[in-house]
Order: structure tokens, then C-alpha cells, then sequence
């Protein structure tokens, strides 16, 4: 019996301990996530944005230019088949196929149109060959009787006078049977010449017409002007065009090749922070199809108009970043991570910004580990930390968040207030 008191005593002092220990850690853990120390080091000011890669210059591979005098328009094109993007082509491969559904009627119609036009402008042509060979022997056969009639008058001269005259009077008549057929002739001559060449311009127009309906649908198969890498035109919604888009009239742009020789990172920054972005910036890179890889850049240009992106409220800039470099890795398109840097700072001490707090007068002050309401002369900050001035040391321990305690904490740095009022005026 008195050996499993003794166990029992072990027991329940060996509980006892762990207890203890286990409440002190944990009060330990605790009290580390209210604290954090004051930081000396280089400070940086960043503005933070997703973006993607493009290359600076590409060659556009286009559809065929369709006039807008025809019957249809480039509106009307749509991309039957597409090769995938990515596809690494020569100059001549293949890239792209255009419907030719509506155009290849359009074409038909207009060849039989062409063969009608031929058809009727050579039937033309027999029908005036056959009558004005009637009209010429028409004329012919009038001079034969013209003479006939001068010679019959010629014999009447012994003839009473009644006969002569009644043979002047057949020569007259003669003779103006001849004028009118020849009148006749010139003016059927005229008017075969002017329904010829009416008919000729309308089959030469519908000849061009189909010539260049012809030259357009052999455009239909689009082909690759350069060697390169196939990259999807994007449309002004964004969207990629691919199979069975439909091509812009203003834009015919089917897709691009880039040089992948120089790259940009397209960015957009809040009209809030915009201000601070400017040509020649230093930019860190991250791209997310190889996170162990990191890329320099400057900030290449700056919209000067803002614009909303879809499913967004608020107006945004585009921003352009020049990569240093080039990498054989990188591909249009891929997603990027980008730290624009604002402004560094050498040596300085900053804390969390959720460390420092302002009462009613608006100067700053944190609270210390041991029991300090200090007051401090802030400086820049970023989206997390902000820099002190005045009033902490490097390694000091302030809280994260006001303890409940607050009103017993003794005040310093009553002296910095004076700088804090200067600062503040300066700023003004």
C-alpha cells in the first residue's frame, strides 16, 4: 500500500509539472504574437501588380483586304482553322483558313454572270454583222437602181415631155432612197457601235469583278510571311481569336510572330498610385510558370489616359515594363508577378504600420514592451511597414496591438512632439 502512494505521488507531481511547463510556453507563444522588434535595414517602397509577358515588336499576320465596294465585307470573314498557338513555323507554312462558304457562292454567281455577259456580247455582235451586211447590200442594190433610172432618163430625151418628166421624178426618188439607206446605215453603224461598248464595259467590270474575287479567295489561305512563333491576335475584348472568330473590319490581324528577343510586361496600377509610377523605375520580376526563376526590368512607358478593365469599377493604367534581357524560357503570354520600386532607403528602422498609433492630435506614438507609451517622428511607409524617424532603437520591442492596459503605460519622447509639428508644416 505504501508503494502506490508513493507511485501515485510521482504521478500526479509529474502532471503537475507538464502542466506548468505546457502554460508557460503557451503563455510564451501567446506573448511573442503580441511583440515584434523595431527593424534596421534597407526600406523599400514597392507598388505591387500581375501582369503578362508580350514582345515589344511582332509582325502581324493579317487576313486578305476586302473593299467595302463589294457585296460583302470584311466583317463577314470568319477563321475556319487556325494552327495552335505556340506552332513554330517558316516563312510560307501554313497558318490559317478562312470560310469560303458565302464567297465561293458569290463567285459563282459572278462567273455565270461573266459567261451570260460573253454569250449575250458575242450574239451582239452576229446580230449587227448580219444586219448591217443587209443594210451595205440594201445600199448597193439602191445605187444599181439610181443608175438604172439616170439611164432611163438619158434615153426619154426624144420622148414626149410627160415621159421625160415622169423619168426625172423616178431618179429623184432614186436618189433619196439611197440618201435615207445610207442615213440608215451610219445610224445602225452608230447605235451597233454604242450597245457593243455598253455591253464590252459591263463584261470587262464583271471580268475584274471575278479577277479579284479569285485574287481575294486565294488569300483565304493565309500563310506565315516570316519565320517566328504563332502568337493569338487578341480582340478589344480581350478574348483570343481563334477557330471560328469572326475578323474585324478595321482590324484584320489573324495573329502575330514576336520577337522574342525583347519582352515587356503589361501592368495595370490604380489611378491611386499611379502618380508614383514613372519611366526608368526598377522592376522585379517573378513568372509563374518558373517560380524559381526572378527577372530585372525598368518601367518602359506610362498610359497617359486610364481605362476599366471588365468586371472592374475602378479606372486603371496601363503600364509597361522592358525586361533586362532576354530568356529562351519566357513566352507571350505567360503570367507575371511585378514589384515596381518606388523609393529605397539605406539604414533606417521601421516597424509594422499596425504598431503605431494617434490619438486626437494626430501625433504618432507605440507602445513598448516595458511599459512605454513612446512617442515617434514617422517617416515613408509601404503596405507594411513604416519607417521611425525618432524615438525607437533597433531590436526594441513594441506591441502589435494596443495592450488593455494602455492608460497605465508611462509617456516619453514629449520633446519629439515639437518635430512632429515642424514635420508637419513642412508637409503643408
Amino acid at each position: 500500500m505504501k508503494r502506490t502512494l508513493i507511485i501515485t505521488l510521482i504521478v500526479v507531481a509529474s502532471t503537475l509539472v507538464a502542466m506548468f511547463i505546457i502554460n508557460k510556453l503557451t503563455t510564451k507563444t501567446d506573448d511573442d504574437h503580441l511583440f515584434t522588434e523595431a527593424e534596421k535595414g534597407n526600406f523599400e517602397i514597392s507598388i505591387s501588380a500581375s501582369g503578362e509577358i508580350l514582345a515589344e515588336n511582332s509582325l502581324e499576320i493579317k487576313a486578305p483586304e476586302i473593299s467595302m465596294g463589294r457585296d460583302f465585307h470584311a466583317s463577314d470573314l470568319k477563321i475556319r482553322d487556325i494552327v495552335p498557338e505556340g506552332t513554330e513555323v517558316k516563312e510560307g507554312d501554313f497558318i490559317a483558313s478562312l470560310d469560303k462558304t458565302q464567297f465561293d457562292n458569290t463567285l459563282k454567281d459572278e462567273r455565270e454572270r461573266l459567261t451570260t455577259f460573253r454569250n449575250n456580247l458575242e450574239m451582239k455582235k452576229l446580230d449587227t454583222a448580219v444586219i448591217l451586211t443587209t443594210l451595205r447590200n440594201n445600199i448597193r442594190n439602191q445605187k444599181h437602181s439610181l443608175e438604172e433610172a439616170e439611164i432611163t432618163l438619158r434615153n426619154s430625151k426624144y420622148e414626149p415631155p410627160t415621159t421625160i418628166r415622169q423619168a426625172e421624178i423616178d431618179l429623184e426618188r432614186q436618189k433619196r432612197l439611197l440618201e435615207q439607206r445610207e442615213r440608215g446605215y451610219q445610224l445602225k453603224v452608230a447605235q451597233a457601235k454604242r450597245d457593243i461598248a455598253t455591253q464590252t464595259m459591263w463584261y470587262n467590270r464583271i471580268d475584274r469583278r471575278v479577277a479579284s474575287l479569285e485574287e481575294v479567295l486565294a488569300g483565304f489561305t493565309i500563310k506565315a510571311p516570316a519565320p517566328g512563333m504563332v502568337v493569338y491576335k487578341r480582340d478589344r475584348r480581350g478574348n483570343k481569336i481563334k477557330a471560328g472568330s469572326s475578323i474585324n473590319a478595321m482590324e484584320r490581324t489573324v495573329a502575330t510572330l514576336p520577337d522574342l528577343s525583347s519582352l515587356l510586361s503589361k501592368i495595370y496600377i490604380s489611378e491611386i498610385e499611379i502618380t508614383k509610377v514613372i519611366p526608368g523605375l526598377k522592376v522585379e520580376i517573378g513568372v509563374d510558370a518558373f517560380p524559381n526563376k526572378k527577372f530585372n526590368g525598368t518601367v518602359h512607358s506610362v498610359a497617359n489616359i486610364g481605362e476599366k478593365l471588365e468586371n472592374t469599377d475602378t479606372k486603371v493604367f496601363e503600364v509597361m515594363v522592358k525586361l533586362d534581357g532576354s530568356d529562351p524560357d519566357l513566352r507571350p503570354s505567360m503570367t507575371t508577378s511585378n514589384k515596381v520600386i518606388i523609393k529605397t532607403f539605406d539604414d533606417v528602422i521601421y516597424i509594422p504600420t499596425e504598431c503605431v498609433h494617434a490619438g486626437i492630435d494626430g501625433i504618432p506614438f507605440v507602445y513598448t514592451k516595458d511599459k512605454t507609451k513612446q512617442i515617434v517622428v514617422t517617416g515613408e511607409s509601404n503596405d507594411k511597414n513604416i519607417v521611425i524617424e525618432r524615438g525607437l532603437k533597433p531590436k526594441q520591442v513594441v506591441y502589435l496591438i494596443q495592450p488593455e492596459n494602455a492608460e497605465d503605460f508611462k509617456v516619453k519622447g514629449e520633446e519629439l512632439k515639437t518635430l512632429f509639428t515642424d514635420k508637419a508644416t513642412a508637409r503643408r
